[in-house]
C-alpha cells in the first residue's frame, strides 16, 4: 500500500514538470550568490517516471551526459525567472522537523527544469508551483538525502551558491543554414547566463538572443569560420573563449571553452 501511495504522489508531482520551451526573460542580471537562507517547499518525483532524463525546459537534454546527474531541480514560476535561472546552483536543507528531516544534511542541486503552475487549483490547495509559491521538485534519490519520502510536500530552506564544474563550459552548435543555435552548459561560478556574443573570423562580435533555457541563437552566415564566444553570467562577469570551434565545425558538434572561477 505504501508503494502505491509513493507512486501516486510521484506521478502527481511529475506531471507538473515542463518539458516544453519556456519564453525568454529580458530582465536584468540578478546577484548570483547569496548566503541568505530563504523559505520554500519541496516535493519529489520517482526515478521511474518519464520526466526529463532527456528534455526539460532548460534545454540540457540528457542530464547524465550533460554532467548534471540526479542532483537537479525543477523550479516554480517565481524562481525560474523565465529560463534565465537555468544552470544556477542551490543548497537545499530540510527545515528542522523531527518527524521527517535527516538531521545535519543538505544537498546541492542545479536548476534544470520548470515546474509548471496548475491554475485548476489554488496556490494553497494543490497548485504547488503556482505563484507566489517558491517550490522545488527533486528526484526522489536527492529528496531522500535530506528527508524521508513520507514527508512528501515539505518545508525547506534554500540559498543560492556558486557552481563548481570540471573542465570548461561547453558549446553545442545546432541549427541549419544561417540559423545558428548554441546550447551552453557546464557553467561554473554563477552557473546561469545573462548574455552571449559570437564571433567568426570574418565578423565582429554579434549579440545572440536567448531562444529558451540556455539555448542561444542568431541568424548569421558563420560557416567555414572559427568561432569565438563571449559569455556574461548573471553576476556581471564575462569570459571570452577564442576560436572554440575550428573552421570546419559542423552542426551537432560540442566544443569546450574557458571556465568561470568557482
Amino acid at each position: 500500500m505504501a508503494s502505491i501511495k509513493l507512486l501516486l504522489l510521484a506521478f502527481s508531482n511529475s506531471i507538473l514538470l515542463a518539458s516544453a520551451h519556456y519564453p525568454y526573460s529580458s530582465s536584468s542580471p540578478s546577484p548570483a550568490s547569496s548566503s541568505e537562507w530563504r523559505s520554500a517547499r519541496a516535493t519529489y518525483y520517482a526515478a521511474a517516471d518519464p520526466r526529463d532524463a532527456v528534455g526539460g525546459a532548460c534545454g540540457y537534454g540528457d542530464l547524465e551526459k550533460a554532467g548534471y546527474g540526479k542532483a537537479t531541480a525543477g523550479l516554480s514560476t517565481v524562481l525560474f525567472e523565465k529560463g534565465q535561472i537555468c544552470g544556477a546552483c542551490f543548497e537545499v536543507k530540510c527545515v528542522d522537523d523531527l518527524r521527517w528531516c535527516i538531521p545535519g544534511t543538505s544537498i546541492i542541486v542545479t536548476a534544470t527544469n520548470f515546474c509548471a503552475p496548475n491554475y485548476g487549483f489554488p496556490a494553497d490547495g494543490g497548485g504547488k508551483c503556482n505563484p507566489p509559491n517558491s517550490h522545488f521538485v527533486l528526484p526522489i534519490e536527492i529528496f531522500e538525502k535530506i528527508a524521508i519520502w513520507k514527508a512528501s510536500n515539505m518545508p525547506i530552506q534554500y540559498r543560492r551558491i556558486k557552481c563548481r564544474k570540471e573542465g570548461g563550459m561547453r558549446f553545442t552548435i545546432d541549427g541549419a543554414g544561417i540559423f545558428v543555435s548554441v546550447l551552453i552548459n557546464n557553467v561554473a561560478g554563477a552557473g546561469d547566463i545573462f548574455a552571449v556574443k559570437i564571433k567568426g573570423s570574418r565578423t565582429g562580435w554579434l549579440q545572440m538572443n536567448r531562444n529558451w533555457g540556455q539555448n542561444w541563437h542568431i541568424n548569421a552566415d558563420l560557416k567555414n569560420q572559427p568561432l569565438s564566444f563571449e559569455v556574461t553570467s548573471s553576476d556581471g562577469l564575462s569570459i571570452t573563449s577564442y576560436n572554440v570551434a575550428p573552421k570546419d565545425w559542423s552542426f551537432g558538434q560540442t566544443f569546450e571553452g574557458k571556465q568561470f572561477q568557482s
